[in-house]
């Protein structure tokens, strides 16, 4: 990685040069900001050391050009005039932190090493967004959080590999997904990408599912048929939800694993496998392991690499992008998310992830009659939720009663006797409650 440091001292120029370069990194100096500037302008620089106060131009004024010149890059500044003020103003100005003379070596190395992880990170990204923009993977990458742009660098990483993958997540994070993103991104991407579904096949079928069998082997084997391995030969095998794996198939596959062959159901001949196994799971297959009904080798030679992909109320930047996408993509006209319905998506915890936020937004852009979808176009139940979830007992009940009038009015086309009837109220008291929630209209 190139460091450009700028400092008008000679002392401390060199005092981080010295120390950098026996870290590693390839450093550049610069006395002033007309000499950083230049630099910048010629040289691949990734982070900039900035002195605050120099005596042409100062920090700022110098982060300013830089980041015109090319705004990804990331820069430090240091100074011997620390200030909040100072602080708040290059930070606004896209500087990643902020130091004070005297500079402690071992905290600048810290925080340099964190860039560079940041920057890694970036870099992988990028990576695969080119790669899906050319493919034909069924949903874009959202990676607009910290959380999800590691998991997207650890599939990079790992995809180059030949060894196995074990993919872990909540029912609906997209764990199909990343399997495929893996498959595209490895060496074996003009293979097959084949999915088995281990919870959806009868254990007395999964034998013959997996490995294929031959004529006669058991009533109803009319002709030979290959198996899901043989299948993805030099591709992919995506076993999902592996914990649902029947326990007498788990040595099984444990041995093809191992030895790369297989025999078919009825067959007393090995095949040679060439298969790479993505394998994903919404259980914790260790604590399975400890309680026996999971092989702990098994699971070692499937965990072989590890992907976590956390749940989206633990990623909720990426939310309006995932919005953004699915309204494009469902929608046959331009619409948009008001700010209050953005909000109301951003609190609820969505159990259902990215797929339960995908069908929301499905609903909204079919049934809502305008271009904008307001808080009445999402399904009661996320309403209600953000009505429940904080305040005392009285509030809570205040609001759940609003939202219970809304969907009835809602549902009535605004006709009050309607709704009122629904309720199971006069329209007396149903104009009472309007007043006394502050409901003038529906929409």
């Amino acid at each position: 990685m190139k460091i450009l440091i700028v400092d008008d001292e000679p002392d401390q120029r060199e005092l981080l040069k010295g120390f950098l370069e026996n870290q590693g990194y390839d450093v550049l100096c610069a006395a002033d900001g007309r000499e950083a500037i230049s630099l910048f302008r010629k040289e691949p620089i990734q982070v900039v050391l900035l002195d605050q106060r120099m005596p042409d131009m100062n920090g700022e004024e110098v982060l300013e050009k830089i980041k015109e010149i090319n705004p990804l890059v990331r820069a430090m500044m240091i100074t011997a005039y620390g200030a909040v003020n100072t602080a708040v103003n290059v930070m606004k100005l896209g500087a990643d932190d902020f130091l004070e003379k005297p500079v402690d070596l071992s905290v600048l190395l810290e925080k340099i090493q964190t860039l560079e992880q940041k920057i890694s990170v970036e870099e992988d990204v990028n990576e695969v967004e080119d790669s899906v923009s050319l493919s034909s993977l069924p949903i874009n990458i959202v990676a607009e959080s910290p959380e999800m742009k590691e998991v997207l660098s650890m599939a990079r990483r790992v995809a180059d590999t030949p060894w196995s993958v074990l993919i872990r997540g909540e029912t609906g994070t997209g764990k199909e997904l990343m399997a495929r993103l893996i498959h595209l991104l490895s060496p074996r991407s003009d293979g097959p990408f084949v999915e088995v579904n281990c919870a959806a096949i009868p254990e007395n079928l999964f034998e013959s599912e997996l490995f294929g069998h031959e004529k006669g082997a058991f009533t109803g084997a009319v002709s030979r048929r290959r198996g899901k391995f043989e299948m993805a030969r030099e591709g992919t095998l995506f076993l999902d939800e592996i914990g649902e794996l029947p326990p007498a198939l788990q040595p099984k596959l444990l041995r093809a694993l191992q030895e790369k062959k297989i025999c078919r159901v009825g067959s007393e001949k090995d095949l040679e496998t060439d298969v790479r196994v993505i394998a994903a799971t919404n259980r914790d297959l260790k604590k399975l392991a400890e309680k026996g009904s999971f092989r702990e080798d098994l699971y070692y030679r499937l965990n072989v690499f590890e992907i976590d992909i956390p749940p989206l109320r633990n990623r909720k930047q990426d939310i309006p992008a995932l919005v953004k996408f699915f309204m494009e993509r469902y929608s046959t006209r331009p619409m948009e998310l008001s700010p209050e319905a953005m909000d109301i998506l951003i609190k609820y915890p969505l159990p259902g992830n990215v797929r339960e936020l995908e069908h929301i937004v499905q609903r909204a852009v079919t049934l809502s009659r305008g271009r904008v979808i307001k808080p009445m176009d999402l399904p009661p139940e996320i309403r209600h939720y953000q009505a429940i979830s904080t305040g005392t007992l009285n509030e809570r009940l205040e609001a759940v009663e609003r939202e219970t009038i809304l969907s009835a009015l809602e549902k009535a086309g605004g006709v009050q006797t309607a709704a009122a009837r629904m309720l199971g109220i006069s329209e007396r008291v149903l104009r009472y409650k309007m007043a006394k929630h502050g409901i003038r209209r529906i929409r």
